[in-house]
């Protein structure tokens, strides 16, 4: 009886969800249709008249044959005429307002495709690094690439014959009660067997491509992260692992997509033999009526021509019921991340911030990344005044980085805060903030597109001579102006035509063109040898000047050039000094100074 119970709470809170995320896609289609309602509405009232036009040909040729060929006969052509010039007429106006419907309908999908491509890219740029790193990008490549190409699949095969086929059928219906109601009546309670289908399959379908698109995400979540890491795939020999995850993934694929193909036949024979079978029934009917001189031969020739235009478009829509599952599946997933409201939002009325002079503090802060995960940082109070350079040292998982990321406000802390000349980050529009602290990380990512342009990141305006200038203080200079076109070296993807130490000069001359009062380097001279390096901290100690600067590092001989060195442990300050004075204590930093020693003597 438990069990019972627990089936039926699942069951109705499956189906809560399920309301919830149809209730969200359908809010997100309106707000995607609603700049364009004047073209939705003219593009509709062209597909009525279209249809009417199209509804008007059988009663002319039902009109010609019970008196049109009559009149001929007696020799009375002018009915016969009249019948046959209005039908081309209605012909010619329905093939042009056809035409105008398609077009009008493909540039509506175009533009609304277009404006839900731009809305999920600009939305998931703007979603903190939380979002990222448990969204992986596969996922986000899906939802960009297959699930917007299946919306596409819906206006292009189906929209069109979709709402032609609706406004056909509720046209035919209303000629058809006109032309002989109680007949008309028996066709319409033969279609309740069709409705009952169609609502069968639209619950079972959506299921289906919910699975398919999962499987087919969960395949290129693992392509990408395959090629991302080929480099370790090949040194671990992993291609034969990797091919056996993605078969089972195509073959889970492929499974989805059978069952719901396997639907689909269903449904669609379920329809197609529901339609014949009422069309033999119509036509016994109508043929006993016209034996009994209670129904005309034209009006029931009219009445079956226009019983197979009502039952014709049902192929039509079978085959848009399928693309509309696949796209409702599709549009769930989409709506699912613009639904994801950014945790690290910009404030709705900021303080302003013209010159920042880079005083840092850390009041009463905590922090754990998410609320299942440990604490990193506990209860860390710190002051950083403006133009000091601050060292932070520890081992892997101390809290180092996280809180190079609280300055940075890649996060907000869990508790306390976390400012900027005695305004809390929070506060801050996000333009200011990013224009007073700058980053560089060990990964010293770089765009496609040349050298300059990705040394001018952090200032679009940046002339060639201030570029250059900021890469002669790191020492980039010289191997930049050796590339084959000098600053204008297209680095190619993530910079792949530079090494990695070659790369991160130049994330740091970025750094320090944006002329940033906190500059953060976060390992930014790990990937460096150790002639570069000795270059860079030389240049360091010029450009460092006046500037609040965090740096985190391993390599000691970095660390030594700070005012100040912070020893984190445990997500807390365990020691912290002057470098000389935390050597002369003889605590942590002095067993890491003596380590370092030993390893380059």
């Amino acid at each position: 009886m438990t069990a019972l119970i627990d089936t039926e709470d699942r069951t109705e809170l499956d189906a809560a969800a399920n309301r919830e995320l149809g209730a969200r896609s359908r809010k997100l289609l309106f707000s995607l249709l609603r700049p364009y309602r004047t073209r939705v509405i003219l593009t509709l009232v062209a597909n009525l008249v279209h249809n009417m036009a199209i509804l008007a040909g059988p009663l002319l040729i039902a009109a010609a044959i019970d008196r049109g060929v009559p009149a001929a006969l007696r020799g009375d052509t002018q009915v016969l005429v009249l019948c046959g010039v209005a039908y081309a007429a209605t012909s010619i106006l329905s093939a042009a307002l056809h035409g105008v419907f398609v077009m009008q309908l493909n540039r509506l999908g175009q533009d609304v495709l277009f404006d839900l491509r731009q809305r999920v890219f600009d939305h998931a740029q703007r979603l903190a690094l939380s979002f990222h790193e448990s969204y992986t990008s596969g996922r986000l490549i899906s939802r960009m690439t297959n699930d917007l190409r299946t919306l596409w699949d819906l206006v292009d095969s189906g929209m069109d014959d979709m709402i032609m086929s609706l406004i056909t059928m509720v046209g035919v219906a209303a000629v058809l009660i006109t032309l002989d109601a109680p007949l008309a009546l028996v066709l319409l309670l033969s279609f309740i067997p069709i409705l009952l289908i169609t609502r069968w399959y639209r619950r079972v379908s959506v299921e289906l491509y919910r699975a398919t698109s999962s499987s087919m995400a969960k395949a290129i979540v693992h392509f990408v992260e395959s090629m991302g890491g080929v480099r370790v795939v090949q040194s671990f020999r992993r291609e034969e692992p990797n091919e056996r995850t993605m078969d089972g993934l195509a073959g889970e694929y492929q499974s989805a997509w059978s069952r719901s193909m396997v639907t689909l036949g269903t449904f669609m024979g379920s329809i197609r033999f529901s339609g014949n079978a009422s069309i033999a029934i119509m036509l016994l009917i109508g043929a006993y009526q016209v034996h009994d001189g209670t129904l005309q031969l034209g009006v029931l020739t009219a009445f079956l021509i226009y019983l197979r235009r009502f039952y014709d478009p049902l192929d039509d829509i079978a085959m848009f019921a399928n693309a509309y599952a696949s796209a409702s599946a599709a549009m769930e997933k989409i709506s699912g991340v613009l639904a994801t409201e950014p945790t690290v939002a910009d404030p709705e009325n900021p303080v302003p911030l013209t010159k920042a002079r880079g005083e840092v503090r850390f009041t009463d802060v905590r922090f754990r990344y998410g609320p299942d995960t440990p604490q990193v940082l506990s209860t860390l109070d710190l002051h950083i005044p403006a133009g000091q350079t601050v060292a932070l040292v520890g081992e892997t998982g101390a809290g180092k980085s996280t809180v190079a990321k609280l300055v940075a406000r890649f996060y907000d802390p869990s508790e306390g805060t976390v400012s900027l000349d005695g305004i809390d980050l929070r506060d801050l529009a996000d333009t200011d903030l990013r224009r007073a602290v700058a980053m560089v990380t060990q990964e010293s990512f770089l765009f496609s597109g040349s050298v300059a342009d990705n040394i001018a990141l952090g200032k679009p305006s940046a002339s060639r001579a201030e570029i250059e200038a900021a890469a002669a203080a790191v020492g980039a200079h010289g191997f930049i102006a050796a590339l084959p076109e000098g600053y204008d070296t297209d680095v190619r993807k993530r910079g792949g035509r530079l090494s990695a130490g070659q790369r991160q000069l130049v994330s740091f001359a970025r750094a320090l063109l944006a002329d940033p009062a906190v500059l953060i380097l976060d390992e930014a001279t790990s990937s460096m040898d150790i002639p570069t390096e000795r270059a860079v901290q030389s240049a360091l100690e010029t450009v460092l000047t006046g500037r609040t600067a965090l740096i985190i590092a391993h390599r000691l001989s970095t660390v030594l050039i700070a005012d100040r060195v912070l020893v984190v442990d445990g997500g807390a300050v365990t020691e912290d000094g002057a470098p000389e004075e935390l050597i002369a204590q003889g605590g942590a930093f002095a067993d890491l100074h003596r380590t370092w020693l030993d390893s380059i003597r």
